[in-house]
């Protein structure tokens, strides 16, 4: 059976690398004695696949995974109980949210399939005027130039294409400011900290976001976007939206 999980990465958990990650599942999954699907060859690796990295020191809603069972799993494993089973496995500010099966194997790959993110980035020194007209701003222009690096290669791109939506997310507990930013995640894509560095070329864009929280992963499908797997099952934590 291949399946497909959603789960949150929060708090300290977050200074985690994608590699260490994964080794949290495998170790996850064997504590919860789950019998995984394995590769053929010599050096026999757990069919387990991850979708596209998290920055480390981001946090997130709304990470996925791809693994496939091995056949004496059964036909009628309890989806619910292995989210619960696994939650319990990790360490904590992993959290399990949803497991469903994956009915075709024409799928694509988490990698290949996502589109967008949607980045909730709470900012430090920045006030509501300042952020609204920000946000009209890098709306309104037509190209939008940052230097980045990229494994050792500096090079100055047009970031704008990838900037789908801005906004100004809804208010919560914490008096700071908070920008709610659809990226796309073709090609280059763009992190959220270089989305602040287009936006704020005088600040430092890592003192200015104090947190960076991803809710969601979009994919397209006959031409509309939606999640890869909508927030409902049994979730105990409702993703944020934006506005």
């Amino acid at each position: 059976m291949k399946l497909r999980l959603r789960h949150t990465k929060l708090g300290k958990i977050r200074f985690t690398s994608h590699r260490d990650t994964a080794r949290h599942w495998e170790r996850a999954v064997r504590k919860a004695q789950v019998p995984l699907a394995y590769s053929a060859g010599f050096t026999p690796r757990p069919r387990m696949s991850f979708g596209l990295a998290l920055p480390t020191g981001a946090e997130s809603l709304a990470e996925y995974l791809d693994m496939e069972l091995a056949p004496e799993a059964g036909p009628d494993i309890d989806l619910a109980d292995l989210a619960v089973r696994f939650s319990a496995e990790l360490p904590v500010g992993y959290e399990v949210t949803h497991v469903v099966a994956r009915d075709a194997d024409s799928v694509p790959s988490l990698q290949e399939d996502v589109v967008a993110c949607t980045w909730v980035l709470t900012l430090e020194g920045i006030d509501a005027h300042e952020l609204r007209d920000t946000i009209e701003r890098t709306l309104a222009v037509p190209s939008l130039m940052v230097d980045r690096e990229r494994k050792g290669q500096r090079s100055t791109d047009d970031v704008r294409p990838a900037i789908l939506d801005l906004s100004v997310a809804p208010a919560t507990d914490d008096p700071r400011q908070h920008l709610c930013a659809m990226l796309a995640t073709n090609g280059r894509g763009l992190r959220p900290v270089e989305l602040l560095a287009a936006m704020f070329p005088a600040l430092d864009p890592v003192d200015t976001a104090a947190k960076v929280l991803r809710t969601q992963q979009w994919i397209e499908r006959d031409g509309m976007r939606r999640e890869i797997i909508p927030a409902v099952p049994f979730a105990t934590r409702t993703p944020v939206e934006c506005a």
